[in-house]
């Protein structure tokens, strides 16, 4: 079983973490010559492309212009923990040990508009660049044809050292939307979180992702090796709804937040 997850905008490369053997992301040429592209943009270029605030632009801008390979531990972190946000409010990856990493490093994937396709412990430079950014590059005019099959051809070959045939997805549409399910040699079960709300279940969108973040660390404290074991999540009042559920959307509710 393979999670996909959805990065996050805000980061954090301030506090402490652990030692920790950390790895390369695959797809760093394709992250450089992403930023060749972002370099030559203005910061009020950035702000105007990302819809952002004049001071992250330049925020923005300044990352872009100090961003340089090799990676290090000096210069970088590992994602899971570079990422701040609800889904990793959820997750709390800085509880982890050592072992959980290990086997998040092997069934645990983030999705990026830059990086393409990150391991927990690859290591990564802070950036933004949603997925979903009109951005026109080499390849075409956004993201989704810059990354055109090579996030799904990098799954399935995940997949396959797995020897699985399930792909969790747990990302947001905008993300997930970089993956082909139809070229996926894998079966795609997609979780949905729903609060009850107004005498009816709704997905509300801050529990909906801070529950994806839990979903994932429940995964990683279980080493659930099969998607099936995921309807046994019962966690913060969430329950598996089998009467609400089809074979490919998992509903899980809740009747009062916890």
């Amino acid at each position: 079983m393979l999670i996909v997850i959805s990065p996050a905008k805000s980061l954090d490369y301030e506090s402490d973490i652990p030692t920790l053997n950390t790895t390369q992301p695959d797809f760093l040429m394709e992250s450089a010559a992403l930023v060749k592209r972002l370099r030559a943009l203005s910061p009020q270029q950035i702000s105007s492309l990302m819809k952002i605030s004049d001071k992250l632009g330049v925020l923005n801008y300044d990352r872009f212009q100090i961003w340089k390979r090799p990676f290090t531990d000096r210069n970088a972190r590992p994602a899971l923990l570079a990422f701040k946000g609800d889904v990793y409010t959820g997750l709390e990856a800085g509880s982890m040990g050592k072992r959980d990493f290990a086997y998040a490093q092997k069934h645990l994937r983030m999705l990026s508009g830059l990086y393409g396709l990150l391991r927990p412990l690859d290591l990564m430079q802070p950036y933004r660049l949603e997925m979903g950014t009109r951005f026109e590059n080499t390849r075409g005019k956004n993201l989704y044809e810059f990354w055109g099959d090579r996030i799904t051809l990098a799954l399935n070959e995940q997949l396959h050292r797995l020897k699985s045939r399930e792909l969790v997805n747990l990302a947001s549409n905008e993300y997930f939307k970089s993956v082909h399910p139809d070229a996926l040699d894998a079966e795609v079960i997609t979780p949905h979180f729903k609060d009850l709300k107004n005498d009816q279940y709704k997905m509300i969108s801050f529990f909906a992702k801070k529950a994806r973040g839990m979903m994932s660390r429940w995964a990683i404290d279980q080493r659930v090796k099969k998607a099936a074991a995921l309807k046994e999540f019962a966690v913060a009042g969430y329950c598996y709804s089998p009467e609400m559920s089809t074979q490919r959307d998992w509903i899980f509710i809740r009747d009062q937040a916890q």
